[in-house]
């Protein structure tokens, strides 16, 4: 499968953190650290432009460090992205504790993972 990237971050292009992943890890891109108050959520991009060949999809899911340990998730998860989109990919991130989260320039903030969607007869 070919996918067109454009990558307007700083950052390496999403990859798998290990080569069992399923999901590539997304990174935050911002001018400042973010902070996300308890149950507020909070639209973090990261400098993302995908084009994936029609058939397919993008998911975006949240990371299970940051669900487990940091209370944080995606707001609407999983979110699905159009093969057709050709926007900067946005975040939701939803905080569901009772604690200020900070997100910092370049942090792992979520996965994405492309697969193929059945049409349906």
């Amino acid at each position: 499968m070919k996918i067109k990237v454009i990558n307007k971050s700083k950052h390496q292009l999403p990859s798998c953190s290990t080569p069992l992943s399923a999901g590539m890890d997304l990174r935050a891109v911002m001018d400042d650290d973010v902070v996300i108050r308890p149950m507020e959520r909070a639209i973090v991009k990261n400098g993302i432009f995908l084009e994936i060949p029609a058939g397919h999809e993008k998911h975006i899911r949240h990371r299970n460090v940051l669900a487990i340990n940091k209370g944080i998730t995606i707001f609407k998860s999983p979110a699905t992205i159009d093969a057709g989109d050709r926007v900067q990919v946005c975040i939701i991130l939803l905080n569901l504790t009772n604690e200020n989260f900070v997100i910092k320039q370049g942090e792992r903030i979520c996965q994405m993972v492309i697969a193929k969607k059945e049409k349906e007869e």
